[in-house]
């Protein structure tokens, strides 16, 4: 592995990168010649031409691309590039992935462990078939696929050194870091969420109608005494998982390329790379992942999830009582199933390995109806009204020695995955790291034409408000205002074409 430079990382933490060789520790990276830098820059500028589909645009995911499957599976299928003896290591990752994990101790000791509080019972009970998840439907729909975050303000004393602009949080002393809603027998799980609307309405150009809805959270069931008066709660939807190693795979240079946090070029977005701390390098790193870009890579992403969500120990995330705090004493004493035949934890390494492999790998499908005049159009207005400014449709992937699915591809997946503001309509007032209560990260936009497909609903936005991509639009505020408007003043034909361009995707 490339070693993560000093120099490298001052970039990274003060601003833009202006260094070519600023490269990510987790990856054994094959640095760019400057043919290959020059064919980049060339293959990723802005086109010119809208009348046509371009050259490579079908592939969203470069050569790992699958056909797009018009069926419930269609987030489901390996890297299209992956070689058949690699397709093991994947099939081994989405049984792990799938696994329903059960209370220890349990005879099946690979497979126990759970809580004693968790939000499910597998990564795929949150990310079914590997899509969006949605709120709650009624007070009987119990909230599997979304969760509330959970932190109180820290002090100064709790900031580090090591991270400029770090914004201090604390867990909640009763409650930890985010709210499980089930519990093994024994035990009472922290609350129950629900969520009441507010239908607001909005007229657009032409006299049309649309109805927002504007959630309230709150939660009811308190099994383990008052929230702090300070608590601040965020929900979450569980996203897609498509793509992930490849966004993993982005050079951090040509992401912090694009960051903007003055807005010196006066477009009125400043995007801003979310610096955060890594369990695995013990350095800071450029986040990636979550919502607010609050995980620097996909293996310490699905490590946090397996310890905060199922309530699984694992090696960089060691406590076998999962987000149980010292207040919750009857947690923290529970049987639990951190066995010496794992290296001590309820999913060893080799295990935690597998699926990463599997969500790094899980494939993106190909475009369709590039060429339809309507999609064209759109694409074209998608250009033109400034959406490009925070989903940057293009990248070019590391040259990677381990990774060959990864490898020097050119991707599609309209973002610059940086933290912006997006105004108090859709601000959770909870900080991460360095991304504000306003600040989100920009998501990718790849297969979101597939969302009903896989995911059977069209709920959008991180908290699932939005029931459709004209809706979720209409929810950008701040620094995406500009644009919101714009669609707002658009002609309805063009409204139209710009949705259809986003159903193409």
């Amino acid at each position: 592995m490339f070693p993560f430079r000093p120099l490298a990382l001052a970039l990274l933490i003060a601003g833009p990168a202006t260094a070519q060789d600023l490269t990510d520790p987790h990856l054994s990276v094959i640095p760019r010649t400057e043919a290959e830098a020059a064919r980049v820059a060339e293959i990723t500028a802005p086109p010119a031409d809208f009348t046509a589909a371009w050259p490579f645009e079908v592939n969203s995911g470069g050569a790992a691309t699958v056909r797009a499957r018009l069926t419930p599976d269609a987030f489901s299928q390996p890297s299209g590039n992956m070689s058949f003896d690699r397709q093991l290591q994947f099939h081994i990752g989405n049984g792990l992935f799938r696994r329903l994990w059960v209370s220890a101790p349990s005879s099946t000791i690979a497979s126990d462990g759970l809580g004693p509080l968790y939000n499910a019972r597998s990564c795929q009970r949150c990310h079914l078939k590997d899509g969006r998840g949605h709120p709650p439907e009624g007070p009987e729909d119990l909230a599997i696929s979304m969760f509330l975050r959970f932190s109180i303000p820290g002090s100064d004393t709790d900031l580090t050194d090591e991270i400029e602009g770090f914004l201090a949080t604390l867990p909640d002393p009763n409650y930890g870091t985010q709210i499980q809603d089930f519990a093994l027998p024994g035990h009472a799980p922290e609350a129950q969420m629900l969520i009441t609307y507010e239908e607001v309405e909005l007229s657009l150009s032409d006299g049309e109608i649309v109805s927002l809805r504007r959630p309230t959270y709150t939660l009811e069931t308190l099994g383990y005494g008052p929230l702090h008066p300070d608590a601040m709660l965020s929900p979450r939807i569980a996203p897609q998982m498509i793509g992930l190693g490849l966004l993993e795979a982005i050079p951090a240079a040509d992401i912090m390329a694009h960051a903007d946090p003055d807005d010196a070029n006066g477009d009125g977005i400043s995007g801003r790379p979310n610096i955060v701390w890594s369990v695995e390098y013990g350095l800071p790193m450029l986040g990636r992942f979550g919502l607010k870009a609050g995980a620097p890579t996909v293996r310490q992403q699905s490590a946090a999830a397996f310890a905060g969500d199922i309530g699984i120990s694992n090696p960089l995330f060691p406590g076998p009582w999962g987000d149980c705090t010292a207040a919750q004493t009857n947690c923290r004493a529970a049987p639990h199933g951190a066995d010496p035949e794992q290296g001590g934890f309820e999913i060893d390494a080799e295990a935690l390995e597998f699926v990463t492999f599997y969500s790094q790998n899980l494939a993106v499908p190909a475009r369709r109806d590039i060429d339809d005049p309507q999609v064209l159009r759109g694409r074209e207005i998608f250009f033109a009204t400034g959406c490009t400014g925070c989903h940057v449709p293009s990248f070019v992937t590391h040259r990677l020695q381990d990774r060959p699915e990864h490898s020097f591809q050119l991707i599609w997946p309209y973002t610059d995955l940086l933290l912006h503001d997006m105004g108090e309509g859709l601000a959770d007032h909870r900080p991460e790291a360095r991304a504000t209560g306003t600040e989100w990260r920009t998501p990718p936009l790849w297969g979101i034409g597939l969302t009903q497909t896989v995911s059977g609903h069209t709920q959008f936005l991180h908290d699932g408000r939005a029931r459709s991509l004209l809706e979720a639009i209409l929810w950008h505020g701040g620094e995406a205002e500009a644009q919101r408007d714009a669609v707002i003043a658009m002609p309805s034909h063009d409204r139209a074409a710009l949705i259809r361009f986003l159903e193409s995707l």
